[in-house]
Parts: C-alpha cells; structure tokens; sequence
C-alpha cells in the first residue's frame, strides 16, 4: 500500500526521501523500487519522457506498487490529465507563483464540477473493472505539490499553502536563487526564502519538500520545516558511483 499511503504521510510531515529520475526506463524505476526510497518524481519538465516512455514508467511503478509522482512541464488541466490518468499518484507543477495558479491547479487534479474529467478505462482506474465510486474514492490518494521557485511565489507562499488540495510545497533553491538575481546558492535571499515556505507549510499542516544534493544538506535544512527531500538523481548517483570505482582502481596503480 505504499502509493495508497504517500499523501497521507506527506500530510502527516513524515520525513520522506526520493530522487528525480530523468532516465526515460522503465528498467531505472524497477531498480528504485528496491532501494528504499519513499517515492520518485519522473522528470517530465527538463527531460525526455514523452507520453509513451512516461506511460510506460508509470506502468512498472504502478505494478510494483512503488509511489511516482511527475514533474510535468507547466500547470495545464492536460498536463495534469495525462499524468494522472497514467498512474501517477500525483503532481508537481512548477512556477505556482499565486493563489490564482494554485486554486486553479488543485481544480484541475480533483474530481468535481469543473475539475479532473472521470475516465474509467484508465490505469488509475484500473481500467474499466472498479465501480465509479471505488474510483472516486481513490482521488483522497492525489498529490498536488506546487513549486515555489520565484520571488514571487515565495511572498504568496502563505495563501497558496492555505489552498484546499494542495497537499505540498516545493521549494526550488535554484531557481530561487537565480530568481533573487544570484549565482550560487550560498546567498543571502535562499535561506530567507526557504524558511518562510516552511513557515507557511506548518501553519497550514502542508507537507514541505525540496530538491537537495545529499542527505548532508537535508539534515541542514530541516531547520526550514522540510518534511522531503528529493535527493539529486540517477544521474548524479550513477555518476559518483562510476567516479570512485573509476578513482579507486587508478589509485591501485
């Protein structure tokens, strides 16, 4: 019941860990899916997953039980369709800059007038053999994170937090920091910025995420309220352990 369970643990501000993946195979989420990982967030704003490789991923993470959300690349009611209908157990959308963008997002991710349309014969809803009820029953299941990554979503922070069905906030230090006119992270503005997202995530019992490099920097920035932290990605992970292999056979000669 791991899926089932994801948004009522973020809910809960459990302490969560999870990774970007940025691979498009299937064969990248059957390997996380041992590792112990809370959950995976398919990156489908910066890399290559088209609907056919992210229907496909899905697939697997839904088979294996092993919760994927999906980074889709802007807040569209068809972006949050697709990825939904797909399987995923839920949604992050970048630059939620108002409670306008919010409200509309939360819409669009739930069943209602006006909001998520209802399809069956998907794989969220188990194609065709639930009950209508059984499948809106499971729309308690979704997760909407809105990223907080300009200035300007950060001095809205408090009321998109206060959004009904918005689950999280997460917070992009990157583009936070470029937002505040920056070129590395080590500014002024980041932490400023970070704690009061994290003030406005517990007053409104929300969860509160954020990308990190390492387990090093998360336990820093736990201070700032954080709940999760998708941790680098299978690229960074396959690459440093590609470098101290690499490293350490060039040593032995």
């Amino acid at each position: 019941m791991r899926t089932a369970t994801l948004r009522q643990r973020i809910l809960n501000r459990e302490t969560l860990a999870s990774t970007f993946v940025k691979t498009a195979e299937v064969t990248v989420v059957e390997v996380l899916a041992t590792s112990g990982l809370d959950f995976i967030v398919l990156d489908g704003e910066h890399c290559g997953f088209d609907r056919g490789r992210l229907d496909a991923c899905l697939a697997v993470a839904r088979a294996l039980d092993f919760p994927a959300m999906v980074r889709i690349s802007s807040g569209s009611e068809e972006n949050v369709l697709m990825a939904l209908d797909a399987g995923a157990v839920g949604v992050v959308v970048p630059h939620v800059d108002s409670v306008q963008k919010a409200q509309a997002l939360a819409k669009a991710a739930h069943f209602g007038r006006g909001g998520r349309g209802f399809a069956g014969s998907t794989r969220w809803a188990g194609f065709a053999t639930r009950p209508m009820g059984d499948v809106l029953d499971q729309d308690d299941q979704t997760i909407v994170m809105a990223q907080i990554e300009e200035p300007e979503g950060v001095e809205a922070c408090e009321g998109i937090a206060a959004v009904d069905g918005i689950d999280a906030l997460f917070a992009g230090p990157a583009d936070l920091t470029v937002g505040y006119g920056h070129r590395d992270q080590n500014n002024p503005d980041l932490p400023k910025a970070l704690d009061r997202v994290g003030k406005a995530c517990i007053a409104n019992g929300k969860g509160y995420i954020s990308w990190v490099p390492d387990a090093a920097k998360a336990a820093e920035w736990a201070a700032f309220g954080m709940t999760g932290y998708v941790v680098a990605s299978e690229h960074t992970w396959m690459r440093q352990g590609a470098m101290a292999a690499a490293n350490g056979i060039h040593a032995i000669g």
